[in-house]
Order: structure tokens, then C-alpha cells, then sequence
């Protein structure tokens, strides 16, 4: 059976870094798209990065010159490096799956999620 399982999350404080982790099993994921999303209290999911098989990679604004998706399709793991965390940072983290090679609303896979609070 297929799963994602993410860790790495925490309490920090503002300014400071995390990274997040998710492994995949039940499959090889090296083919996939792999992606990030989180979801704040009272709001609605929201996407943050992707990458794609082949390395290519995508942000949303609010991210973007901050945090750093990667990948070891050996270790069959995706990473989310994020620094210089804000307090609107806070949220549960998930990580996804999809064969499509571009950001999508709706990947086929999902993690449990991991929490992420950043402290002003």
C-alpha cells in the first residue's frame, strides 16, 4: 500500500529554519511529482512547492526565495528546507504525490501532515 509519511515539524521561532521530510512506500516514486501544501487554521489548503521527476521546480509567492524543495529518488524522499520562517508559515504541512509533472490542485497521493508553528 502506498504511503507518504512526513516529519521534521516543529515549534520555532520566527527567523529560524526547519526541514521536512517525506518519505514514500509502497512504491517507487521517482517518476512522480512530488509536492508540498499546507493548511493554516480557518483556511483553506494551500499549495507551496513541487518538483517535478526531473528536478524542475515551482513555488507560490509567499515562499518563493525561502523555502527549497529537493529529492533523493533513491531514498525515495522528498525534502522541504525552510528558512527564515514567518509566523504566517504556521500550518500543517502534507506532502503529495501525482504522475502529472506540473502543480495540481488534486494529487493522487497524500501524507497525514506534519505541524509546523512559528512563534513572533
Amino acid at each position: 500500500q502506498e504511503q507518504l509519511v512526513e516529519s521534521g515539524g516543529g515549534l520555532v521561532q520566527a527567523g529560524g529554519s526547519l526541514r521536512l521530510s517525506c518519505a514514500a512506500s509502497g512504491r517507487t516514486f521517482s517518476r512522480y511529482a512530488m509536492d508540498w501544501f499546507r493548511q493554516a487554521p480557518g483556511k483553506e489548503r494551500e499549495f507551496v512547492a513541487a518538483i517535478s521527476w526531473r528536478g524542475s521546480t515551482y513555488y507560490a509567492d509567499s515562499v518563493k526565495g525561502r523555502f527549497t524543495i529537493s529529492r533523493d529518488n533513491a531514498k525515495n524522499t522528498v525534502y522541504l528546507q525552510m528558512n527564515s520562517l514567518k509566523p504566517e508559515d504556521t500550518a500543517v504541512y502534507y506532502c503529495a504525490a501525482d504522475l502529472r509533472q506540473f502543480p495540481v490542485a488534486d494529487p493522487g497521493y497524500w501524507g497525514q501532515g506534519t505541524q509546523v508553528t512559528v512563534s513572533s
